[in-house]
């Protein structure tokens, strides 16, 4: 790691002012994780359910606060139809069926929950854990840079051949929209089947620009937390909490946008491939077509954690990974964020050529490193001098310090509202002592 880029006050501190707290990380004048947010959802119970959610979904239908459902196997909202949900809604995913909800290309979601009424997606098992249910799948008809059609039927398990068509996705509807989406978290999902994909709690296929996905939290997930194939999405304060897969998954062509959001992740918890983004343009290169756009990612006010209480030995033994991981044929820009404690911060492709055309698409600029065993790599190649001085280059206003999680981020005292925001008054007392 260079010297030249290592005061971190003066660069975090712009302004000489306690408002500067808001330019790095994740930024509010309050809290933005009070009220809807849970953090210890093993400890929250709902009831019996009094309805039961199942089958096709095929007109317009509105799920009720006082009612607790029970979604039951893959059900499917389908015709156009929207399904609305009050704030306060609770829906339990049953685990036996491995439940999913699923909307369909032309169908439209609309879950708004509020700041202290949040809508509530989890296990219905009285001992919960990851991957309990399948989760929710969301499907548009934007575009991807695949062959052929786009499909997502091997994340179900037991489907109906008369829902095949309904697991369809993608085309030329840029500006497709598929719903509104805010105060919702999202528990225990993830299922995994045999032969399957790699699931997730929720899955963004396809979808367009139009579509509006704002505060919601994935906790525990046994797959990915988000993962977006295709499409234009755009999403703000978001929180993916302890996931096993990645984080934030983008590929295949997506358009995405993500602010203000955040990823804490657990080395007892996470699976050795996942990190907090992962952003590539495709799984196998004979499944893309090389004249259509490839995925494009932009990360601004981001905050991305490992919750160790050995940070140096759990990198030690190979438990903590990789924060980033950017592939090749990928535009990926990251500003004014966060990336404390991982064994590396960013690995780079091994295909990316370490040159000014290829590091002219992938932008990391203000970004405070911190307790990271290192920063950005090529894959595969332990020798990052080369990256080390181009992105330590003092255009890019990078800084790194070796600072406590409990110094750095304002309150992680409590489980039930932590503050993950930076603490700027702590760091102004430790670089004056």
């Amino acid at each position: 790691m260079k010297n030249f880029t290592r005061i971190v006050l003066l660069l975090i501190i712009v302004s000489g002012s306690v408002n500067a707290q808001q330019e790095t990380g994740i930024l509010g004048s309050n809290n933005w994780l009070n009220g809807w947010t849970e953090f210890m959802p093993n400890k929250t119970t709902y009831g019996e359910a009094t309805h039961i959610l199942s089958g096709n979904i095929t007109e317009d239908t509105v799920l009720y606060k006082k009612n607790t459902y029970l979604l039951l196997g893959n059900v499917f909202v389908t015709n156009n139809a929207v399904l609305s949900i009050e704030p306060g809604t609770v829906i339990l995913g049953d685990s036996e069926s491995n439940a999913t909800l699923t909307i369909t290309v032309g169908a439209a979601i609309i879950a708004e929950g509020t700041l202290y009424d949040p809508i509530v997606f989890t296990s219905n098992k009285m001992t919960k854990k990851a991957g309990d249910w399948g989760g929710i799948i969301i499907l548009g008809d934007g575009h991807t840079n695949n062959f052929g059609q786009n499909s997502v039927t091997s994340l179900y398990t037991d489907l109906e051949p008369s829902n095949y068509a309904n697991t369809n996705f993608g085309g030329e509807g840029l500006k497709n929209n598929s719903g509104f989406i805010s105060y919702v978290r999202i528990e225990y999902a993830g299922a995994k089947f045999k032969n399957a994909q790699v699931p997730n709690a929720l899955l963004l296929a396809g979808v367009g620009a139009e579509t509006s996905i704002n505060n919601v939290m994935v906790s525990y997930s046994a797959g990915n937390a988000v993962n977006v194939i295709g499409g234009e999405v755009n999403m703000n304060q978001m929180i993916s909490y302890k996931s096993n897969g990645n984080d934030y998954n983008f590929s295949y062509g997506t358009t995405s946008n993500i602010s203000n959001s955040l990823a804490v992740r657990s080395p007892y918890i996470s699976s050795n491939q996942s990190r907090c983004i992962n952003a590539v343009s495709f799984d196998n290169a004979n499944d893309v077509d090389f004249t259509k756009q490839g995925t494009v990612v932009a990360a601004k006010n981001m905050t991305f954690l490992t919750d160790s209480e050995n940070l140096d030995n759990d990198i030690k033994v190979g438990l903590i990974k990789e924060s980033i991981y950017i592939g090749a044929n990928t535009n990926f820009s990251m500003d004014r964020s966060v990336i404390s404690g991982f064994n590396k911060a960013v690995i780079l492709d091994e295909s990316i050529q370490i040159n000014d055309a290829s590091l002219a698409k992938i932008k990391l600029k203000h970004i405070y490193f911190n307790n990271c065993n290192g920063n950005i790599f090529s894959n595969f190649n332990e020798n990052n001098e080369d990256l080390e001085n181009w992105y330590g280059n003092a255009s890019f206003f990078n800084t790194y310090s070796k600072t406590n999680h409990s110094e750095l981020f304002i309150n992680l005292n409590t489980s039930k509202k932590p503050d993950y925001r930076l603490s700027i008054d702590k760091i102004i007392a430790m670089n004056k002592s």
